[in-house]
């Protein structure tokens, strides 16, 4: 084998190896970035504002209309009905994007999003007449939807049933067992 041939051998791993490490650091950097942003995600629904909203509509009974959502939660209802249906409605498109996975929706918000769409259902209909406009809460349904359909395929159990046998992985020890002297 002559040099010339070795040295384009030579380049042709090197950049095969650093296609590979751009891929590995790619993927990783997409991990990661995903990972931030449900991080994020889940914080922002951490808000006291969205917090005291979803209270309040989760305290309503079963299909609520406008005149219903007044009569329970004062003239401000409606200003915490729309606050928990805008956030539903942001995770509906983000779950459509595939910016965030429907295993997170699920383990985060699977119960309140059901909750609030039982409670906000037929006042969602309602705004659509009055408003003229079929996609009021669009997103927010169709991520109801996703939910109850996901519960039909596998009723939902709870964190600490599902996961009872759980166990955290062994730790290493901070000095390393080869160096310890007994």
């Amino acid at each position: 084998m002559d040099l010339s041939t070795l040295a384009n051998l030579i380049n042709a791993f090197a950049v095969t190896a650093a296609l590979i490490f751009a891929g590995v650091q790619i993927s990783y950097y997409r991990q990661r970035r995903r990972r931030e942003a449900m991080l994020e995600l889940v914080r922002s629904f951490q808000s006291p504002a969205f917090t005291s909203a979803l209270r309040r509509v989760l305290s309503l009974p079963d299909g609520a209309d406008a005149q219903k959502i007044r009569e329970v939660l004062g003239p401000d209802g409606e200003d915490a009905v729309y606050l928990v249906s805008l956030n539903w409605e942001s995770l509906g498109i983000l779950l459509f994007r595939r910016e965030v996975t429907l295993d997170l929706v699920d383990d985060f918000f699977s119960g309140p999003i059901l909750l609030s769409w039982q409670k906000l259902k037929v006042h969602s209909e309602e705004c659509r007449r009055t408003l003229n406009r079929e996609t009021f809460n669009e997103w927010f349904h169709w991520l109801a939807e996703r939910m109850m359909e996901r519960e039909r395929l596998s009723p939902p159990v709870p964190a600490y049933i599902a996961h009872r046998t759980w166990r955290e992985p062994r730790r290493r020890l901070a000095t390393d067992e080869s160096t310890r002297s007994d």
